[in-house]
């Protein structure tokens, strides 16, 4: 049990990948808690724990379609057995930091940022840029494609479903979270900043990712 935990916790070993992946997760992590979490550690929770899940999912359900006979259920069997194949990841620390990027860049569209000094580029692109980091450093691919899959997941279940003719509110903060995490109840006379804009980050015209 405890490799479910852990597997989000390994970032590679010591080097310039294990030093982007931590700097990355904790100013993102920081970002969303001061900004769109903000008063909301139970719903931040909530979003560890669904992507967490759907990332062990991807790789039990390569685990299970590689060990079934093919000729059972031949076309799901495929289709599933492909996705599968590519999402057979056995440390999701990278990918966790990838779906934390993705929700922050899509609940921010309109922030400029400018990586190491390159590239200027909003917000919206910042996954596809840190995959294509990536691919120079030549990393697998496919940790940043789940990552930016879950975190896409979240962010419509969350975000854009919700405001859709007819949508709800798919994700539901168990009471249990908001008890543990949300004891202080929220304050009636807090008024939101006019962007969401956290303090700890190079913020101005354009951020810049260093």
């Amino acid at each position: 049990l405890w490799r479910l935990i852990t597997t989000f916790l390994f970032f590679g070993n010591m080097g310039f990948n294990f030093l982007f992946n931590m700097i990355f997760t904790y100013r993102y992590c920081r970002m969303l808690e001061e900004g769109s979490f903000r008063r909301r550690t139970a719903d931040f929770v909530m979003m560890f724990i669904f992507g967490g899940i759907c990332m062990i999912v991807s790789f039990q359900c390569f685990i299970y379609f590689s060990e079934i006979d093919d000729k059972v259920h031949a076309p799901l069997c495929i289709l599933l057995y492909t996705f599968a194949f590519f999402v057979n990841l056995l440390f999701l620390g990278h990918a966790f930091t990838i779906m934390l990027v993705y929700v922050w860049s899509r609940r921010n569209p309109f922030v400029r940022l400018n990586f190491f000094g390159l590239l200027n580029f909003q917000a919206p692109y910042l996954p596809w840029v840190l995959l294509g980091f990536s691919v120079l450093l030549g990393n697998t691919i496919w940790v940043d494609l789940v990552g930016m899959a879950v975190g896409h997941m979240y962010y419509f279940a969350e975000d854009v479903f919700p405001r859709l003719r007819g949508g709800f509110r798919v994700l539901k903060t168990p009471q249990i979270l908001k008890t543990l995490f949300d004891a202080h109840p929220e304050d009636p006379d807090y008024t939101p900043p006019p962007e969401d804009r956290p303090g700890g980050f190079n913020w101005g015209q354009e951020a810049n990712i260093q």
